[in-house]
Formats: C-alpha cells, sequence, structure tokens
C-alpha cells in the first residue's frame, strides 16, 4: 500500500500521496516589507497542517495536528476555475442583477512526506 498523508489548507482537506497532482485554493505567499509576495510556477510549498499520516504498516493521527509532520509539494500551474454566474432576479419589480467568478487555484505536484 502507498504512503499518504491527510492536509489541510485553504480551509480543506486533501488526501495526497507522493507523486499526485492535486488542486488547491491559491495562497498568499510569504510576507515582506512590501506585504504578501506572490507564488509563482515551480515554486516550492510546505504544508505544516498534516492531520494523518500512514505508511501502510502503522498510521500517526494528529490532535489536530502532527507535529514535526511535513509535505511537500512543487506548484505546476496558476490558474482560475471555469466562471461561475451568479443571477439575482425579481418578477415584477424591475430587479436583476448578473454576477460571475473565477476562482484562483494551484495545481501541486506532491513531492515529499515526512
Amino acid at each position: 500500500m502507498k504512503e499518504f498523508a491527510i492536509i489541510e489548507t485553504g480551509g480543506k482537506q486533501y488526501m495526497v500521496a507522493e507523486g499526485d497532482m492535486v488542486k488547491i485554493e491559491k495562497v498568499k505567499g510569504p510576507l515582506g516589507k512590501d506585504g504578501y509576495a506572490a507564488y509563482n510556477v515551480g515554486d516550492k510549498l510546505v504544508f505544516d497542517q498534516v492531520l494523518v499520516v500512514d505508511n501502510g504498516t502503522d498510521t500517526t493521527i494528529g490532535m489536530p495536528y502532527i507535529s514535526g509532520a511535513k509535505v511537500q509539494a512543487e506548484i505546476t500551474k496558476i490558474s482560475r476555475a471555469p466562471k461561475v454566474t451568479v443571477i439575482k432576479y425579481k418578477a415584477k419589480s424591475n430587479y436583476f442583477k448578473k454576477r460571475g467568478h473565477k476562482q484562483p487555484y494551484f495545481e501541486v505536484k506532491i513531492s515529499k512526506i515526512a
């Protein structure tokens, strides 16, 4: 059985294994003196909010996180999801609003579970 981990990022939990490609919520870059820096394709990410690690023989469960556990990943794509259209309409009252939204995301390749 393959080693896997469950990580938390962007308010969501993801089950990942080495070599997996995962779409995650966009992450703010490191804080500098000019504000938050932006991540680029090829940058490395380290997820330290690891909930569960299982290597096939033994399982480690955090309360809520495992101290010292990290998952390393590399950003392979930065994009936005397809547009979601939101329409608000009330009949007979001349009320119509149409808004669109494209959620930004990172596609990352999991390189190491430690």
